[in-house]
């Protein structure tokens, strides 16, 4: 079978290193495909990425976040300070734990929120605050954790768009001051096929958390092999990660550095070139520190532009549509004016690790004519 080289026409593409099929054909071999041994591997391995002492994998980064809020105690009554500019399963989650997303507007150069805007946002229902690290980006948290030293507030960072992600000082997911959630969905940095993961901060968290995705149920999958019964303790769902996703997720593991240097490379290659046109703006990802998830601009007249880059062939995305003008969250709308106006001009070029630098600068000048037609139009 010939195997298509996505280019780009495609805004996103997963990206296999090769050793994946290896991986899941031992573990179809097997025989055993849930939770077994080999997602505790892939467990101890993003551990050892990230320097910390434990990892708790489950079946998507929608579970990973779901399952943080209710490790945390997050719930009815409480208040969840959050950017509108996300994916929607950011906000779901909070719902699905019956809490109330307090929407706040963001940076208008990176896309993400600030300390000051959260300190703005605080009230006395405030219970978590849930920094998106969009497009790849690290939000310090070291403000946010000064302005809320001295009150119950969690915070769970929703890095999903992050892994392998640096703040000035260390790797996302490391410092062990938040839940830190990771998607490892299929267009994601690192790709499990599906699957995310929660870093706990602390080891009574990890066990929660370990309840939690397994129905509530107490014991470990080996201590439930030696018994007749199992005790459940509490409330939980269906999160596990598959071995066969887990398998993959080893798989990228092993070239992870090489991917992300990849990423960084394009996303640089991009920089240079849309730099040339006049009015368009690259979203700061901070390519230095981190692996760049997205590449978006933003630019005036962007349903124009989309729409003669769509019928160019050029795989042209828009992340995301703000959450606090969709329909299923009007009940928590309030103005933000800078997600409003950025909600109204991004657009995703395509990137993804399949690209090379003659596909970069084919869709830049072809996003060059874009502009002339819309300014013209």
């Amino acid at each position: 079978m010939t195997r298509i080289r996505p280019d780009y026409r495609r805004n996103a593409s997963p990206f296999l290193n090769g050793a994946e099929v290896a991986t899941v054909a031992r573990v179809l071999e097997n025989g055993q495909y849930g939770h077994t041994d080999v997602t505790e591997e892939f467990e101890r391995r993003i551990a050892a990425h990230l320097g910390v002492p434990d990892t708790v994998a489950v079946s998507s980064g929608t579970a990973a976040l779901h399952s943080a809020l209710l490790a945390a105690g997050i719930g009815a009554g409480d208040e969840v300070i959050m950017p509108s500019m996300t994916f929607c399963a950011s906000v779901q989650a909070v719902r699905a734990v019956g809490a109330t997303p307090r929407f706040i507007d963001i940076d208008p150069a990176t896309l993400c929120i600030t300390p000051q805007l959260v300190t703005q946002a605080l009230t006395d229902s405030t219970a978590a605050v849930l920094p998106v690290l969009f497009g790849g980006r690290a939000v310090d948290l070291a403000p946010i954790r000064e302005d809320l030293a001295d009150r119950d507030i969690v915070v769970i960072e929703d890095a999903a768009h992050a892994f392998g992600s640096r703040s000035r000082t260390s790797l996302v997911g490391s410092d062990g001051t938040a839940l830190t959630c990771f998607s490892f969905g299929p267009i994601k940095n690192l790709t499990c096929g599906q699957g995310g993961a929660v870093i706990p901060r602390t080891p009574a968290e990890a066990a929660t958390l370990r309840r939690l995705r397994l129905l509530g149920v107490v014991q470990s999958r080996s201590e439930r092999a030696e018994n007749t019964t199992y005790q459940v303790a509490g409330f939980g769902l269906r999160y596990q990660l598959s071995a066969i996703n887990a398998a993959i997720g080893l798989a990228q593991l092993d070239t992870f550095d090489t991917a992300a240097a990849t990423r960084r490379h394009l996303w640089h290659i991009y920089g240079g070139a849309v730099a040339e046109l006049d009015g368009v703006t690259l979203v700061d990802v901070d390519p230095d520190h981190a692996v760049p998830h997205l590449c978006q601009i933003r630019v005036r007249r962007r349903d124009e532009v989309f729409a003669y880059l769509r019928e160019a062939g050029i795989g042209v995305g828009v992340h995301y549509p703000p959450n606090h003008l969709q329909p299923a969250f009007a009940p928590w709308r309030r103005p933000l004016p800078v997600t409003e106006r950025a909600g109204a001009e991004i657009l995703s070029l395509p990137f993804h690790q399949h690209l090379t630098e003659a596909d970069v600068h084919h869709v830049v000048s072809t996003l060059r004519n874009a502009l002339k037609h819309a300014g013209g139009a």
